[in-house]
């Protein structure tokens, strides 16, 4: 059968057709795991139902307007991030890699007001910020760059987790405006940093009058055990970046910033037909009210130990396994070789899971995983791990 559609992702062999919570279904009633999330989007699992009731009593009353008018739910959405952020002001957009793009230009405009012509952002190795030319351009993995020549200038690319490489970039540039940085590596494969790096960037942008931007499109809304990632760390960024898990699949992103970063903005400078409108507003208001009252990111620190702990155990004696990390439900489990080949291993033990940087598995399961289905996503990762590297049956 001809596709008509860009082949720009190699799919795998697999059609679902339903889902609830967890579980996804295929067109031949087959039932999977679903242990990625929809790529760490739907946070509640699938069709969750205070999320499909939202949508559809939204959809009866009003879907879209457009910002030229005043959107209600937007200014409660707006608050309620505000309040569990602490940042000041929100943008509203419809993906993570348009609110990085708002990100950069609130860092060139910054500068450019600063009476610096070419504004540089630092950027990190191995990040994934999105494939808009902005967001691309700042992405650190040259293999998705290839092709795409010429990039947007205006990047310093450090190492991640290096802070005497942010040291020394205040030496050497006197043009640099913002860095930009992931909390933890998401398709970089689950890199966390050490316990003070955070705090230390923070510094050395206070130090420089630089705009410390985090993207915590992957890392927040809860995925971390915090709401945003940068809270286990005390600090405040002057932008922050969210989108997937904002409304459990309906398209929205947000670009939210304080202070000085607030300001930069204006009537004009930006703008999004779609972004904000009632029924991705809706929808990520439902969320978050789940969230708190189901009091799911203590579950999600509680079931991510768990994992680790249980983990840690089940692969001990095997070899390959080189690194087992993670925060929350961020979980990477390292393997001493390209082990690509996995995702399919899994897909028939009616497992989904991805594999980024290589070699690293990663698991992002919906924060509402019960304890069974905790149980059998561990089994099944380590007998799929065994299965690919030779050790055997578990």
């Amino acid at each position: 059968m001809t596709s008509h559609i860009m082949p720009t992702y190699a799919r795998l062999p697999v059609t679902f057709e339903r889902g609830e919570g967890v579980w996804l279904w295929d067109s031949r009633g087959d039932r999977y795991l679903d242990a990625l999330s929809g790529i760490a989007v739907c946070g509640l699992g699938h069709c969750h139902p205070a999320v499909s009731r939202a949508i559809a009593d939204q959809a009866r009353i009003l879907v879209h307007t457009s910002n030229l008018y005043s959107i209600p739910k937007q200014e409660e959405l707006a608050k309620t991030l505000s309040r569990l952020s602490s940042l000041d002001s929100v943008f509203f957009c419809n993906s993570g890699t348009e609110a990085n793009e708002a990100a950069i230009k609130i860092a060139r405009l910054y500068g450019h007001r600063r009476d610096i012509a070419l504004p540089q952002i630092v950027v990190m190795q191995n990040s994934f910020h999105g494939r808009t030319m902005g967001s691309l351009s700042a992405t650190g993995n040259p293999a998705v760059r290839e092709g795409f020549a010429p990039l947007v200038e205006g990047f310093l690319t450090i190492p991640f987790d290096d802070i005497d490489a942010l040291h020394q970039v205040a030496t050497e540039h006197e043009d640099v405006v913002a860095v930009l940085a992931e909390p933890i590596l998401g398709e970089g494969g689950i890199r966390i940093p050490s316990t003070q790096y955070l705090s230390q960037v923070r510094e050395i942008c206070d130090q420089n009058n630089w705009l410390l931007m985090l993207d915590e499109v992957q890392t927040g809304m809860g995925r971390t055990g915090k709401f945003l990632a940068y809270q286990h760390s005390g600090i405040l960024p002057d932008v922050c970046t969210l989108a997937k898990a904002m409304a459990n699949g309906l398209p929205i992103g947000a670009c939210l910033a304080r202070n000085k970063a607030a300001e930069v903005l204006t009537p004009g400078t930006h703008g999004s037909t779609f972004g904000g409108n009632p029924l991705a507003c809706s929808a990520a208001l439902a969320v978050i009210e789940t969230l708190e009252s189901e009091n799911l990111l203590s579950r999600a620190t509680r079931t991510g130990n768990y994992l680790l702990n249980q983990f840690s155990k089940k692969l001990d004696a095997n070899p390959a396994v080189k690194d087992i990390r993670g925060q929350g439900l961020m979980i990477g489990i390292e393997l001493n070789r390209p082990c690509k080949e996995i995702v399919m291993l899994a897909l028939e033990q009616r497992l989904l899971i991805s594999v980024q940087a290589e070699n690293t598995i990663r698991l992002l399961p919906p924060l509402t995983i019960d304890d069974e289905q905790t149980e059998l996503m561990i089994s099944t990762t380590c007998l799929v791990i065994d299965q690919f590297t030779g050790t055997g049956p578990r």
